[in-house]
């Protein structure tokens, strides 16, 4: 079942996605179900917004595949790399990644997104599904030359608009033989198969879990594979999951302060 949340009619709003149409619900799908208002919405007359808006924290995986360790120059540590985005970074499909002026070299990371349904505190590996709400795609928008410079990532990986989700979330997702590409003006930079990561989807809750509560809303963004690169303002980046769709979005300069 594909869930987006979207705006019509000046209301944000969720709904099942039925071909071309919105079956809309009654409230958010996470805490009040899938009882349904009985109206449909024309795709084509509303704009989706972020699927989710996490309530507390993006926790995120570097290096959790070996092709893009080896880029980044080192090996892949032995357990997860976690780091933390705020929930103030995440903007939706169609929304406008803004490169902020103090950062010369702004990348790309496509990434598998996973979506917390329940709140998980010390979550066994072999449960851990049991606590996905469902699962959607993320693009961890990096300052690559300020996440050097600081040496540690959280400005660098932290600026307003440097975590694009969507366009929906897939609440029965299989990734067994699904496939990331991220493109820039069309141009693939990014592709990989989903198998490839190093830390599953499961063992990264457990390790997550053991460390923070996640709670329902909280995303999870699952590391990135090889091709990170540039982009500048003008371009379109776009992240495509199979099964997940594209997550798209438009690039523009910050605005210098004067």
């Amino acid at each position: 079942m594909k869930i987006a949340r979207f705006s019509h009619n000046d209301a944000i709003r969720y709904g099942i996605v039925d071909e071309q149409e919105l079956v809309v619900l009654a409230g958010d799908p996470m805490f009040a179900g899938y009882e349904t208002t009985g109206e449909r919405v024309p795709l084509a007359d509303a704009a989706l917004l972020a699927p989710v808006i996490p309530r507390s924290k993006v926790v995120c995986v570097g290096k959790n595949y070996h092709d893009h360790a080896a880029e980044m120059g080192g090996v892949a540590p032995e357990e997860p790399l976690l780091f933390l985005k705020p929930n103030t970074s995440v903007i939706g499909p169609g929304d406008t990644i803004v490169r902020p002026t103090i950062s010369e070299r702004t990348e790309h990371e496509g990434e598998l997104a996973v979506v917390i349904g329940r709140i998980a505190k010390n979550v066994k590996a072999e449960n851990a599904l049991d606590y996905v709400f469902g699962f959607t795609v993320g693009n961890d928008v990096t300052a690559r030359d300020l996440q050097k410079k600081d040496g540690q990532w959280t400005r660098g990986k932290g600026f307003d608009t440097f975590c694009p989700l969507g366009p929906v979330i897939e609440t029965d997702f299989d990734q067994t033989d699904a496939t990331i590409e991220t493109r820039v003006n069309g141009e693939v930079r990014q592709n990989a198969p989903l198998s490839d990561m190093i830390h599953s989807v499961p063992a990264i809750i457990e390790y997550a879990s053991a460390v923070f509560t996640l709670l329902p809303g909280d995303v999870i963004l699952t590391g990135t594979p090889a091709g990170v690169g540039p982009f500048v303002a003008g371009d379109t980046v776009e992240v495509e999951v199979t099964g997940l769709g594209i997550l798209r979005n438009s690039v523009r300069d910050a605005i210098p302060l004067a």
